[in-house]
């Protein structure tokens, strides 16, 4: 178990008005994602595999806005 903090970070493309989320890409065996809205409200928790396989689904259009 690791005890370092979460440094979090938005993406390049957060000047979107407002709806975005961070993602601490530190923490090793997990990609914490938050509402960068709500930095102190819930996080997920994802694992690298799950992570990888979400955002290839997004680039894909399997999620159509």
């Amino acid at each position: 178990m690791t005890t370092e903090s979460p440094r979090w970070f938005k993406s390049s493309y957060s000047g979107n008005g407002g709806q975005c989320i961070e993602v601490a890409a530190n923490i090793p065996g997990a990609i914490p994602v938050r509402d960068s809205k709500a930095p102190n409200g819930p996080a997920l928790t994802f694992s690298a595999n799950g992570w990888s396989s979400f955002v290839a689904a997004v680039k894909d259009g399997e999620f159509p806005a």
